[in-house]
């Protein structure tokens, strides 16, 4: 199924439930990912994310075929899955050396990225309140990472490279959702990804160890759901709204952090989050 042949009508209420199973997967993404990195290479847990992530999708292959799964957009999926390995590739690397909350809070600048990607790329129109957005990201980028003040720690401009990874890929495959379908998106993104990670792994392949097997598989059932279910808020929602409820993430991921790793959040990174979240509000609002 390629194309997508109706186009459902807008439900708040849809859109919200969809919305908050993205948010509990990214978030459990997280966790997950924290906890693997005791053991496991960023390439590691991508690759066991991917094959559980298409191991799930196989009743769909035996009821169906893989001719479910047929586009028209094949290159448009290419460019945009291995950007997008690259950008989880360097995710994984922060989570395994910066505190939860920062990880989230330099990813936040993906909308920023986007702005400024879709006004050099697409000829999107550059307003003053798009600009005033984009200033204040950066300004957010700046207090968190302290360039000049304190040493910057490398897992932080891999954070900071993943959030520029993403916002790529989002602009690469901007349209991606209307013209296939969820299942699509989601297939087409573990088949790419698939290959990569294992060949990335060929060498230094390794099976967690009997307590991380339960975090091996919520981050390959995550990784499933979360695009799954951002996909489906899409369709029943604007991107706007769905942008907006995403906000929730960081406070919920420094409360996670705060509970589970006793990391706390210290004034430059409450700062710069602050700063982000301000510009990305300013995006949504006032930068059309």
């Amino acid at each position: 199924m390629s194309e997508v042949a109706w186009k459902p009508e807008q439900n708040t209420g849809l859109a919200l439930a969809w919305t908050a199973g993205t948010l509990t997967s990214m978030l459990m993404m997280g966790i997950s990912g924290r906890e693997l990195s005791a053991e496991l290479q960023p390439h590691h847990s991508a690759f066991y994310r991917n094959a559980i992530c298409l191991l799930i999708l196989l009743p769909v292959v035996l009821r169906f075929g893989v001719q479910r799964f047929r586009t028209q957009h094949l290159k448009r999926h290419v460019a945009r899955n291995t950007v997008h390995f690259f950008a989880q590739w360097c995710w994984l690397f922060g989570l395994s050396a910066l505190p939860l909350a920062e990880v989230f809070a330099i990813e936040f600048s993906v909308p920023i990225w986007v702005a400024l990607f879709a006004t050099v790329f697409l000829g999107e129109r550059l307003t003053g309140w798009r600009a005033l957005a984009i200033g204040l990201g950066f300004a957010g980028i700046l207090v968190i990472l302290r360039p000049g003040m304190d040493i910057v720690h490398p897992a932080a401009l891999m954070v900071l490279l993943a959030a520029v990874g993403y916002a790529s890929a989002y602009v690469f495959t901007k349209n991606l959702v209307g013209v296939d379908d969820a299942l699509t998106v989601v297939w087409w993104m573990n088949v790419v990804q698939l290959p990569i990670g294992l060949t990335l792994s060929a060498t230094d392949l390794v099976f967690p160890s009997p307590p991380l097997i339960p975090w091996m598989i919520v981050i390959g059932v995550c990784g499933f759901t979360s695009h799954f279910c951002l996909s489906q808020a899409l369709r029943h929602a604007d991107a706007t709204i769905i942008a907006q409820l995403d906000f929730l993430r960081l406070p919920l991921a420094a409360i996670i952090a705060w509970f589970a790793y006793n990391e706390a959040v210290d004034m430059f990174l409450a700062i710069g989050a602050a700063f982000i979240l301000l510009g990305n509000w300013i995006n949504l609002k006032k930068g059309t």
